[in-house]
């Protein structure tokens, strides 16, 4: 049976490989088969330019100030040092504050100064200021949380900030601001924000609806079951339920919250998970989500109030899935547990409103058919042996198919169709 598992998966790397070369080189925007991708050119920022184009302490940047972490306070252990002899610390202080930073800051800064390296040979990162416990910044400023880093070149370079700039953009840094002919200002989300460690999950305590009537909470799922979901006309029906392609089980997480006016649902999800919105023009008839024209697979942070959702509804004695207006979305709600499973249709309905199976990539049709190999394997399996089909979900931990997606999927696809979180959901 191991040797049958290899097997499959074997074909599986082949068969995704080609399917995502096939949608993701034909589809994309300017490219073809067989043609190589370009290396993206850089263009250095402008003086006093920000990317992202939004305040610092919006939740499309940075988030909001959490409060100030001094030496003896709880959180200090948020701060972790860096030691990276390949970053030059100014430390005026000479405590060592400018090393201690949250470890999403240190690891953008790493991989900054490997950037810094390969543009400039023989000139090194240079961090003028870091953590600041002195109060020299301005009130709610991320230096107090060690989410921000002043940084130079190592020659002091002026002429060199701008591309710098670039660079700490390209590294993952969430705000960067060519802030002053000095240096260059850079700041990352909380290490514990909604957005730093969401990826496409619901709290263990969703229910689903199982085919021999009843609920289940989400996390009690087995393959075997078979939960209600949506075919792409639409009509309800029962998919199974296949694997889990992230888990968490320990986890306390932040996550989004989504509540419907009438009828009244409410649903928890991760920022990066897809929810499906209804078109304006539809009539309440059912016919999506994949019939009606304008029907949108949207990321969870991006759903708006007054924009419609699908929830089971009954009418009549029938039940039919019906838009419902968003009244609220609200976040920073803590549950325990993070899931994400997967059926066989792609979609699933968590507490009466369907979402897709998938996360990351703003696109259910492209990761529906990624996952064509993985449904196919895990059908023959299931018919060579019909005790166990997959294993490989059933522990803590990202799936191992769903991590070989992202990376053939951020070497193939637009950086435009993935979530800005990225896998940050892999530290989740």
């Amino acid at each position: 049976m191991d040797e049958m598992l290899l097997l499959a998966r074997c074909l599986l790397v082949v068969l995704v490989s080609s399917l995502l070369m096939c949608s993701g080189l034909a589809c994309g925007p300017g490219r073809g088969f067989g043609k190589r991708r370009h290396p993206k050119k850089l263009t250095p920022l402008a003086y006093k330019q920000f990317i992202p184009n939004v305040a610092e302490k919006t939740l499309g940047a940075s988030g909001r100030y959490e409060g100030k972490i001094s030496r003896n306070s709880e959180r200090f252990k948020e701060l972790t040092p860096n030691y990276n002899p390949d970053i030059i610390f100014k430390d005026e202080e000479n405590t060592g504050a400018d090393r201690l930073m949250t470890q999403r800051c240190k690891d953008k800064l790493n991989a900054l100064a490997i950037s810094v390296m390969n543009q400039w040979p023989g000139v090194k990162l240079r961090v003028t200021e870091g953590w600041d416990e002195d109060g020299h910044h301005s009130e709610e400023s991320l230096h107090y949380e060690g989410r921000a880093v002043d940084i130079t070149t190592s020659d002091r370079d002026r002429s060199k900030y701008g591309m710098l700039a670039r660079l700490a953009v390209e590294a993952g840094f969430d705000w960067v601001y060519y802030e002053s002919k000095a240096h260059i200002h850079c700041s990352v989300k909380a290490e514990n924000s909604v957005a730093a460690k969401s990826g496409g999950c619901f709290p263990g305590s969703a229910t689903v609806h199982l085919e021999q009537g009843g609920t289940k909470l989400v996390k009690d799922l087995r393959p075997g079951d078979r939960v209600l979901a949506a075919d792409d006309q639409g009509r309800l029906l029962y998919s199974d339920f296949l694997t889990f392609l992230d888990r968490d089980a320990g986890a306390k997480k932040v996550f989004y919250v989504i509540e419907t006016r009438e009828p009244r649902e409410r649903l928890l999800l991760t920022a990066a998970h897809l929810l499906f919105v209804a078109p304006r023009n539809d009539s309440g008839a059912g016919r999506p989500p994949g019939g009606a024209p304008g029907r949108r697979a949207l990321f969870a942070s991006r759903v708006r109030p007054g924009q419609r959702v699908y929830v089971v509804a009954e009418r009549g004695g029938d039940r039919r899935l019906l838009p419902a207006a968003v009244h609220s979305v609200t976040l920073r709600e803590e549950a325990t547990g993070a899931y994400a499973p997967l059926t066989a249709q792609g979609t699933i309905l968590i507490n009466r409103v369907l979402a897709s199976c998938y996360a990351v990539i703003e696109e259910h049709s492209w990761a529906h058919r990624a996952f064509a190999p993985f449904r196919l394997a895990h059908a023959l399996l299931a018919a060579l042996s019909p005790v166990s089909t997959d294993r490989s979900g059933d522990g803590d931990g990202i799936h191992w198919y769903s991590q070989l997606l992202y990376q053939i999927g951020t070497w193939l696809l637009d950086g435009e169709a993935l979530h800005p979180l990225g896998m940050a959901v892999k530290s989740s």
